[in-house]
């Protein structure tokens, strides 16, 4: 149960604690982490007033305020159109818990004066999850809402920062950092989440690592724009701030009306950052539509065909994914209006009669005649000025009036904050899923709201997230057998708001495995490894034009949802094998990878080294690539912890028929034979690597004995 202590409540989750303070205006965390005794801790928590400083306790609550003398940002930026209500002092009013849950609690602040009320929501479960409203109680007056965020302290020997940052084609890339005095921040008004700032940060004590150091992750559940900071006051405390970016004038209360932030997910560890990732992983799998659907494998026909769709040619195709093993086909961009290249035809929902004389229907009974589903690609959120419905519609585009739209990709964004906008496109989609077997739709959204003005006015970018949700909502309301795949030029939008709807999310436009191993071990921190798009690519990647040998490409995807997306119709037979045999390899581990634990390991230089372990500890599957030549001659040993106290088995992976495709230069005696050794031991002495070639990989197996 939720434990009450005076003013302190201990809110008990799994096998994470927060207590809350209501005895000021806003609830403040005091303390979250591990689990501790219930009883009042306000001593070992208050901090004194020091000479420099206000006569009063400043406390760090979710909604920090000025008025109260806060240093630093405000959590509510706001006033009314006369320039009041603009630094309001709440007082707590009450709160509700529910007997059956004790990890949920709802505080209502109060200020009469400013007319505002704040509602707080907190819920710990693997995670916290913290979420506000603002309600503007005024009987006539607007309240202009610029900001409204949360913040959460952090304990004063958070030393360090992982950021995350990126670009197209290289998401996820990991930026550490020292901790010192001041403000770190990063802001995005991309209108999604954005390859290069995405609503991620991690905080750890000195030399924390993926399993030592305490460490705090945190995660705003939000696909459109976004601020974060870091802050080291001159008091010395430290405190993180998330939430929503607002355009200025975007969001306007008028009297009752009222804003819910997003969602901000915490995560706490004790030991380093992987059991951190299993509290982020536990809680979207939790949440996710998709928890008990298996992670089909698919092939994708962007990077065989691209816009050149014959139907012939796809037929071809369909029969060599499935002899390689493939269960959905996704036919991909350019099967529409007249969309022979990105310039023309988006937003014309129907089905090209140049391309399909007889429409989709031969080449789907082709498909599922194979005893595959068949998946498309749409991007509903846009429309090319070059269309049919850009020319009957052309203020349906979101724009500033006055004011020439700016183009990207060759297209503008489709303004769903419109009734008949939102209606035209749910209605189109509607009629193309009811009429076609279509079990599968990447959703992709390939472009930045760029003075994204709703119905030609104000800043939309707010509304048009909120009807993308609405709109995936009703479509499968409608259709509930579609699995989505989210997807923004591979990686720009990706979060635990889309991914609840979402059975996975494409991770990256680039299919190199040489980059995919980063990419992927990056967002495994915050996405559970069947929710990570991972594709077999060509042997010269379509983005890098590097070269790679099929074990090292296929090694690099099976941890993921896995997919193919090369001309399969053109391989010669051995190349299918090798791809048939590797995707047997991943239906063999499928239930292990898409149900365990994701585990990365600390690793020098060269070598990116991850895995999967069951939930009972029983099996294990780890990867082990060499992205370059090592300092030494020989890899660091892998450490493997946190097994069960039992023998295992471990042994070198090789997909049937395919004996001894790994590269390496002089294996141990484990990679060519079985090692029997306990658990314990993996942990403390490890394994021994070979020295392997650059973009070479060895997949391990571990199971317990008997």
């Amino acid at each position: 149960m939720a434990a009450v202590d005076d003013a302190l409540i201990h809110l008990v989750g799994k096998d994470l604690v927060v207590v809350v303070d209501l005895s000021e205006g806003i609830p403040t965390i005091v303390y979250w982490g591990d689990p501790i005794p219930a009883g009042d801790i306000r001593s070992l928590v208050d901090r004194p007033t020091v000479p420099g400083t206000l006569d009063h306790r400043v406390p760090i609550s979710v909604v920090p305020e000025h008025a109260q003398g806060f240093a630093g940002r405000p959590g509510l930026l706001g006033a009314r159109q006369d320039g009041t209500a603009w630094a309001p002092r709440f007082q707590y009013s009450h709160h509700t818990t529910q007997p059956d849950v004790s990890s949920r609690i709802e505080v209502v602040s109060v200020d009469a004066v400013a007319a505002l009320s704040l509602i707080t929501t907190i819920e710990v479960a693997d995670t916290v999850r913290i979420s506000v409203t603002i309600r503007n109680d005024h009987s006539s007056e607007d309240y202009n809402l610029n900001a409204l965020s949360i913040s959460i302290p952090i304990p004063d020997d958070a030393a360090e920062l992982l950021e995350f940052g990126g670009r197209w084609a290289r998401e996820f890339s990991l930026n550490r950092s020292e901790w010192r005095h001041g403000t770190r921040s990063r802001e995005n008004r991309r209108g999604r989440t954005s390859h290069d700032a995405p609503s991620l940060l991690v905080a750890g004590t000195q030399g924390f690592s993926e399993w030592s150091g305490e460490v705090w992750g945190f995660h705003l559940a939000w696909s459109g724009n976004h601020s974060w900071l870091a802050q080291h006051l001159a008091d010395g405390r430290r405190y993180v701030q998330f939430g929503e970016l607002l355009h200025p004038g975007e969001l306007v209360l008028r009297s009752g009306e009222q804003y819910r932030s997003p969602s901000l997910i915490a995560a706490h560890s004790r030991s380093g950052l992987t059991p951190m990732s299993w509290r982020f992983h536990r809680d979207l799998r939790a949440r996710s539509k998709y928890r008990d659907r298996a992670r089909p494998v698919l092939l994708n026909t962007w990077e065989a065909t691209y816009f050149a769709h014959d139907i012939g040619r796809l037929t071809t195709l369909a029969h060599r994914a499935a002899e390689v093993g493939a269960e959905v086909f996704v036919l991909d961009d350019g099967w529409f209006g007249t969309r022979r290249d990105d310039s023309s035809g988006l937003g014309d929902w129907r089905v090209s009669h140049e391309v399909y004389p007889d429409g989709l229907t031969p080449l789907i009974d082709a498909v599922t005649n194979l005893g595959m589903r068949f998946g498309i690609w749409i991007e509903p959120e846009m429309v090319n000025p070059d269309s049919d419905l850009y020319r009957q519609h052309p203020d349906w585009a979101m724009s500033v009036a006055g004011y020439e739209p700016v183009q990207s990709r060759n297209q503008l964004v489709l303004d769903l904050t419109r009734d008949d906008a939102f209606a035209y496109v749910l209605n189109s989609l509607d009629e193309l899923f009811s009429t076609h077997d279509i079990s599968y739709v990447k959703w992709d959204m390939n472009r930045d709201h760029i003075a994204a003005g709703s119905h030609g006015a104000r800043a939309g970018t707010h509304q048009q997230t909120m009807a993308v949700y609405r709109l995936i909502d009703e479509l499968q309301k409608r259709h509930p057998g579609i699995n989505i795949e989210s997807c923004s030029s591979g990686g720009g939008r990706v979060d635990h708001e889309l991914l609840s709807r979402s059975i996975r999310v494409w991770t990256s436009d680039c299919n190199d495995p040489h980059d995919r191993q980063r990419i992927q071990f990056g967002a495994s921190i915050f996405v559970p490894p069947e929710m990570i798009g991972s594709h077999i690519g060509s042997s010269r990647s379509h983005t890098t034009y590097r070269a790679h040998d099929a074990h090292f490409i296929a090694s690099s995807a099976i941890f993921g949802h896995l997919g193919i997306e090369c001309d399969l119709s053109s391989q010669r037979d051995d190349d299918l094998t090798r791809i048939r045999s590797y995707v047997e390899v991943h239906k063999r581990f499928r239930r292990l990878l898409h149900s365990g634990d994701h585990v990365r390991f600390d690793s020098a230089d060269a070598i990116v080294a991850h895995g999967v372990y069951s939930q009972d500890r029983t099996e294990a599957l780890i990867s082990v690539a060499a992205l370059d030549t090592s300092a030494s001659l020989l890899p660091n040993r892998l450490r493997i912890p946190e097994l069960a106290e039992h023998s295992y088995t471990v042994s070198i992976v090789d997909p049937p028929g395919l004996r001894g495709t790994v590269r390496h230069v002089d294996a141990p005696a484990w990679a060519t034979s079985p090692l029997h050794v306990n658990g314990a031991l993996l942990g403390t002495i490890g394994l021994q690597l070979p020295a392997m070639y650059p973009d070479s990989a060895l997949l391990i197996h571990l199971a317990v004995e008997g």
